[in-house]
């Protein structure tokens, strides 16, 4: 049975309805942690927590908010710090990618992206950062992708912005560890969620088997690194291995085999 070690804290995490958001949500309340679950989707929000109530005996709220809208991260710092509920761990998990040629993509569609990968990110880590640093103590986990280290073609955007997220965690880390601010940045690899459906990119059966890491794996891996007072990690040996590699290659090259890995997109006709 895993340590209650976080009994009495209070975590945030977006992104909860699936995939490593419920296996963050999951994995807190079984070390004792209370939570705020937010993402879209009501009804899977309020089964999980069902499930962690019953199984874990911890407050959990749920918060339905569509965190691709520009008054989200607002919205949510007054419904929890606003409201006069302290956050201890911000777990920023929500995002999204788009497998397709950059100009083949609905421009509304890539600023959804932009506004949650990046904006909201980066807003919830300013108000929530600051609360944390009034008190003198807190966590924050922003999840970026292996992606931060390759330029991407057919996930042009989704990667540049994990980029961005990737270095801007490590110099808010290093801005906030005076003042007792811990922030982390997880990079995992293929993982099995929602993800490429989600994207609409068809990923073959025996990959999913064979390379992509159980989501439940993925979150331990980034809570490890968050309470380790690590800025930065890549979740799996083989993709540690990857991206040190990539630093040996010709820029051009690593471009190349980000396009020859990703595979060719549907065409836009073809998409729904």
């Amino acid at each position: 049975m895993a340590s209650r070690d976080l009994t009495g804290k209070t975590a945030l995490v977006t992104g909860a309805s699936s995939g490593i958001g419920r296996a963050f949500a999951t994995r807190l309340a079984g070390r004792g942690a209370n939570l705020v679950i937010a993402a879209r989707r009501q009804t899977e929000l309020d089964a999980l927590a069902t499930e962690l109530r019953r199984d874990h005996q911890v407050e959990v709220t749920v918060v339905a908010i569509d965190l691709a809208t520009a008054t989200s991260a607002a919205e949510l710092f007054a419904r929890t710090e606003g409201a006069g509920r302290a956050i201890d761990i911000l777990i920023n998990n929500a995002g999204f990618g788009t497998h397709q040629y950059f100009l083949e993509q609905d421009w509304a569609k890539v600023l959804q992206q932009l506004q949650l990968n990046i904006v909201t990110l980066t807003e919830l880590t300013h108000r929530f950062g600051q609360a944390m640093s009034a008190r003198g103590r807190g966590h924050i986990l922003n999840v970026g992708s292996i992606g931060a280290y390759t330029p991407c073609p057919t996930y042009a955007t989704y990667a540049a912005g994990k980029a961005y997220v990737r270095d801007f965690t490590e110099a808010v880390a290093h801005e906030l560890a005076p003042k007792g601010v811990r922030v982390c940045c997880l990079c995992p690899g293929g993982t099995i969620t929602e993800f490429h459906q989600v994207a609409g990119q068809t990923v073959p059966g025996w990959m999913r088997a064979m390379a992509f890491m159980p989501a439940d794996r993925c979150a331990a891996i980034g809570l490890r690194a968050l309470f380790g007072w690590r800025r930065n990690v890549v979740s799996g040996v083989g993709n540690k291995v990857g991206m040190f590699m990539l630093r040996f290659l010709p820029r051009r090259m690593i471009v190349w085999i980000g396009a020859k890995s990703m595979g060719q997109p549907r065409l836009a006709a073809q998409n729904p």
